[in-house]
Formats: structure tokens, sequence, C-alpha cells
């Protein structure tokens, strides 16, 4: 069975930050690339940020110079610290491989930006 908790989310204002955190199975983690999606409502779920075993970032462009990605590989966890949030940026947040594991979608965390 595969082990993925994230946790971090919360209601912020505009301009704000928050940092999620997301640990992993090794099974998991320890090859894959891993990512942090999001779904907002009424829309589809999106790839926000990825990284590699080795480190290696990439972003959407809305996120870009806003949010980094970084992984603790010792402890399994991904991180998303997520700067100069803004409304658009609401949604469920969730970690998993990239591509997807999709038999382990979890639920996610909720982060609202609103005034």
């Amino acid at each position: 069975q595969v082990q993925l908790v994230e946790s971090g989310g919360g209601l912020v204002q505009p301009g704000g930050s928050l940092r999620l955190s997301c640990t992993a199975s090794r099974m998991m983690f320890g090859g894959d690339t891993m990512g942090w999606y999001r779904q907002a409502p009424g829309k589809q779920r999106e790839l926000v940020a990825d990284i590699s075993t080795g480190g290696a970032t990439n972003y959407t462009d809305s996120v870009t110079g806003r949010f980094t990605i970084s992984r603790d590989n010792a402890k399994n966890t991904v991180y998303l610290q997520m700067n100069s949030l803004r409304p658009e940026d609401t949604a469920v947040y969730y970690c998993n491989a990239v591509p997807p594991w999709n038999r382990y979608w979890r639920q996610g965390t909720q982060v609202t930006v609103s005034p």
C-alpha cells in the first residue's frame, strides 16, 4: 500500500504565503519525479510543479516565480512553498508522482485565497 499524506493548506489573504508538505512511501518517492497538482472547482486537475529525483524542477507558467518545489529524499517528503498567493490559486492541492499513480490520489489539501 502506497502512503501519501498531504498537509499545509488553509485560508490566506491575497499576497500571503503557505507551505504544503507531502510525505510518500519510499516505493513511490524513491524512483519517481514528484509533483504537486491542483484542481479548482469546475476545472480539470493540472500539474503545478514537479521535481526530479536529482532536483530538476518545472513549473506551470501561472506560478513561475511565486512557487518553489523542493524535496527531502531522506524524509520522502516533497514541499511546495507558495508566495504571493492570488485568488486564482484557490484549489485542492494534491501530490503524486509524475506521471501520476492514478490509484493513489488522496484527498489533497484545500488552499483558499480570499480577502
